[in-house]
């Protein structure tokens, strides 16, 4: 099946790229609301399960017991720009934990938002793995091991009792078993698994349940803290600013999942080509068509669904939108 047109890149007013890809809607009980494309496929949704793979870390009691507030949920949850703030969060997760910082295992690399690459650069400091864009995640993992008193060592591994909690999280929520699943190697070296779209979007819709206390958690430190869960001029940071009701969350390759809590849904998006510039307009089309909103709100998510693009002298050169 060849998936439908989602986005295009105008330039003047003559388009110039087309990004296909495929979305699903579905409730609590995974009945369809909307769909475009081979929505049934499989996908690798990345980092956009973050929220998923920070459960455990609540539901065992560990966030607790090292006293994490939402700040820190937030971070944990996030794929940050390594901006001053993420950092000092992930650090301060592992001080409270009484981790060092070469226990992560994520890798480094320099911060994703250019201007912390500067300042890092301009004091003569190289990148750490804390700048790196997963570290929160990791931090959450590194308290979760030393909370259940296994191996820090290893704890990216799927056999290490964190990934254990992270797949059963995984495969109770989406209602899929992920042992038949593709399973490969993230970006930060996490597990990470190929899942039926409708069943990731399941997930999500799972998430907004009010009696899902650990999820209610994450849901509420991402809407009071948007800013840790991208960073400056990222779309999950802005669009939450602007809708404080959605909870999304960006996944590498073109990837965008979350939920609309109050209506208790739950979506997930790809755009083949990995496209984020072709993800991003999709997404915020695709819930601006939904029943669910506010005027004010619809409006909001109607001005993301167009990203104008400018030269390097900031001349506005054209755009890229959403297809209706």
């Amino acid at each position: 099946m060849t998936n439908p047109v989602i986005a295009e890149v105008f330039r003047g007013d003559t388009p110039e790229s087309r990004h296909r890809g495929a979305f699903v809607v579905v409730d609590a009980t995974g009945k369809v609301f909307a769909n475009a494309g081979d929505h049934e496929a499989a996908f690798f949704p990345r980092s956009a399960i973050k929220a998923f793979q920070c459960l455990p870390l609540i539901e065992s009691g560990a966030a607790k017991h090292f006293g994490l507030v939402d700040e820190h949920i937030a971070i944990c949850c996030s794929s940050h720009g390594g901006e001053p703030e993420h950092v000092r969060l992930t650090r301060d997760i592992l001080a409270r934990a009484g981790i060092v910082e070469t226990c992560l295992e994520c890798g480094a690399h320099m911060p994703s938002w250019r201007e912390a690459s500067y300042e890092l650069l301009r004091d003569g400091e190289t990148p750490q793995q804390v700048h790196n864009t997963c570290s929160g995640k990791h931090a959450g993992m590194l308290a979760l091991a030393k909370y259940l008193g296994v191996s820090l060592e290893g704890y990216v591994h799927l056999d290490h009792p964190v990934q254990q909690a992270v797949a059963a999280t995984v495969t109770n929520l989406c209602d899929f078993n992920i042992a038949n699943a593709p399973m490969a190697v993230d970006g930060c070296s996490l597990p990470t698994w190929a899942l039926p779209m409708p069943n990731v979007a399941l997930g999500f819709a799972r998430l907004s349940s009010q009696q899902n206390k650990a999820a209610q958690w994450i849901l509420r430190a991402a809407r009071n803290h948007p800013f840790l869960i991208a960073g400056t001029n990222r779309l999950d940071t802005k669009i939450m600013h602007a809708v404080p009701r959605l909870f999304i969350k960006m996944g590498a390759e073109g990837v965008f999942c979350g939920t609309i809590a109050h209506a208790g849904l739950g979506f997930a998006l790809k755009c083949d080509d990995g496209a984020a510039r072709g993800a991003e307009v999709a997404v915020a089309q695709m819930l601006a068509k939904l029943e669910v909103w506010t005027d004010e709100e619809r409006q909001h998510l109607i001005t993301f669904a167009t990203q104008p693009m400018t030269n390097w002298r900031k001349i506005a050169v054209g755009s890229v939108t959403a297809t209706p």
